[in-house]
Order: structure tokens, then sequence, then C-alpha cells
């Protein structure tokens, strides 16, 4: 038992310093934007929205940046081609990581910290280097480039739309997605082994003794006790892959459009502030209304289980 005071403010505390948290980094910033999304931009300062003159009280709500997004089908071809591209990712991350991540809790515990070495280890180098490097590798003469010609898959990418012709990996869907996943690959890997690290290998042999095969075990007992790490990991590729901006600048080229550069033009090429701050805010919004109603959902599904 602790101090009396600790007792009493310990539980306070410990609320208290995320919901804080979010607050000032999350909720504040928000509605800034929020702000200036519905805000008139005059020459070099907004607006207010909310003016009181003569006893008159004016609210002036600017909704014409959300209206022109709708109606323009640059937006919303944008956005559509952001969900596709981060769910893209998130897929091909977890194809990848689980496996990974399923080797690494089952490896000997003392080659563990090394394969989590292994998985950290980019991050021990510039974010922007790493992608740049993709570009020497993938380009014409490229030794990645070079390995997938000679293994005859450009033919196949060509084929399915991925590269633009055969040997021509730079610029296209294919170098994003690659430059992507590289990039987001360990934040799939570490929390699907954190779940299965901690998985009850008694519940596989129980379900051996009872004559499931191997392949059966995995899928009726491993993926769905995995399942935590599986929503962990998507939700930390599937939501930073939306707004990407230096990737498909990088890697993507101009025919791949995301709303991260749409962002940056309207920000600082059209000093457009108002439209800027409407894009970023129905990017927030495409994000967080799924999650929340996917936790609802969730919330709900463990009060039926009870």
């Amino acid at each position: 038992m602790g101090h009396p005071l600790v007792r009493r403010y310990g539980r306070t505390t410990l609320i208290g310093i995320p919901t804080a948290w979010l607050l000032v980094f999350f909720l504040l910033p928000f509605l800034i934007i929020l702000k200036l999304s519905v805000s008139q931009m005059e020459e070099v300062t907004f607006k207010d929205l909310v003016t009181f003159q003569d006893g008159l009280l004016t609210v002036a709500v600017n909704l014409g940046n959300y209206l022109a997004i709708f109606r323009d089908d640059l937006y919303v071809l944008t956005y559509l081609t952001s969900l596709k591209y981060a769910a893209a990712t998130t897929l091909w991350c977890l194809a990848i990581g689980y496996p990974f991540a399923y080797f690494m809790a089952r490896a000997r515990p003392r080659a563990q910290p090394a394969l989590l070495m292994l998985v950290m280890l980019p991050f021990w180098t510039s974010f922007l280097l790493r992608v740049y490097a993709w570009k020497g590798l993938l380009m014409e003469g490229g030794w990645v480039a070079r390995v997938l010609v000679a293994a005859g898959l450009d033919g196949p990418l060509a084929w399915l739309g991925l590269i633009a012709a055969p040997g021509q990996f730079m610029n296209t869907p294919f170098s994003l997605v690659l430059g992507m996943v590289y990039t987001y690959l360990p934040f799939m890997v570490l929390p699907l082994y954190g779940t299965l690290a901690k998985l009850d290998l008694r519940l596989l042999e129980a379900a051996s003794d009872l004559g499931a095969t191997p392949w059966v075990a995995f899928w009726r007992v491993t993926v769905p006790l995995s399942k935590a790490g599986i929503i962990a990991g998507a939700m930390l590729v599937f939501i930073p892959c939306i707004g990407e901006f230096v990737i498909p600048e990088l890697l993507g080229g101009p025919s791949t459009l995301m709303i991260g550069r749409v962002l940056w033009d309207e920000f600082f090429s059209n000093n457009d502030w108002p439209m800027a701050a409407s894009v970023a805010a129905l990017v927030i919004l495409l994000v967080i209304v799924p999650l929340a109603l996917f936790n609802k959902y969730q919330a709900e599904a463990r009060e039926v289980r009870r």
C-alpha cells in the first residue's frame, strides 16, 4: 500500500497525463486546422469567424472549400488513390511481416535479440537516405532492376500495369509500393512479434491432441489469438501511408498523385491555407471515423462475449 495521496491521485494522474497529451498534441492542432478550413483568408491574415459590432453578432463560416473538394474530381481521385496505395502497402506488410514475426517468436531465445536488431537496424539510417537509395537500386542499371529483369519479372509486372514498360521500374506504382512496404514493414513486424511471443503454446498442443493438423491449428488458434497484433500493425502502417509525401515524391513520380502532394501544393505552391486545411481535415476524418466505428464494434463484441 502506498501513501494515501498516491492512492488518491495516482489513478487521476495516470489517466490525466495521456489525456492532456491527446488534448495538446492532437485535439488542439485539429481544432486549429478545422478553424482555418472554414475561415476566409484576406491578404495576409484570416477573417474572424465570430464578430460582434453594434450589437450584431455575426458568424462567418466558409464551407466553400469543402464543397469544392467534393465537386472536383481531382481531389476525390487523390483521396481514393491514397486509400488504394495505403491498403496495398498494409496488405503486403502483413503478408511479409506475419511470417517473419512468427519466425522471430518461435526462434531460440538467444537468437531473438539479434532478429529484433535486424528489424530495427534500418532506423539507424536517415529515412530520406533510405528512400533515396531505392532510386539508385531501381533505376536502369541498378542491381535490383537487373535482378528483376534477369528473373523475368519485368514482363509480368508490365502486363499487370505496375510498371510502364519492361525494364522501367522507377516512377511507377511498383516502385512506390515497394518503397512504402520497405519503410513501414517494421511497424507491422514489431506489434505482431509482441503478440505472438506471448501466445500460450499449450493451446497449440491441445489443438494437436484433438486432431488438428499444424495448418488447422495455426488458422484456428494462432491467427485469432494474434488479431490484436494484426490490428495494431495495420493501423501503424495504414494511417501514415495515407498522408505519405516523401516516398510518392521520390519513387512514385508525377503519375501517382497522393493526398500528401496535394497538401504540399496547396500550402506552399498555391499558398491557399483554407483549402489546404480543408484537405487535411478530411484526411484526419477519413482515418478517425472508421477507427472510431471499429473500436465501438470491438467494445460491443467484448460486451456480448461477457
